[in-house]
């Protein structure tokens, strides 16, 4: 086999190599912060002394006004 083609196959397989576990370490960060987030909207709905009901019904109440805000490029 052509020498050149040899090194460009081991580069290639480093490089897959690499890519696999940057895509891990991507997936688990991404799964770090979710929870993180997650926590911080729960404090936030325990600090504001809501129960599941009312919740759902602040969001409910705010979805249309956050629709409004989009159809005007804001957020």
């Amino acid at each position: 086999m052509n020498p050149k083609i040899k090194k460009i196959n081991a580069e290639y397989e480093k490089n897959a190599a690499k890519i696999a576990e940057l895509q891990g370490r991507q997936a688990e960060l991404d799964k770090q912060r979710t929870e993180l987030e997650n926590l911080d909207i729960i404090g936030l709905v325990r600090g504001m002394g809501l129960d599941p009901d009312q919740l759902a019904a602040l969001i409910r109440a705010a979805r249309p006004v956050a629709q409004e805000d989009s159809h005007h490029g804001e957020m």
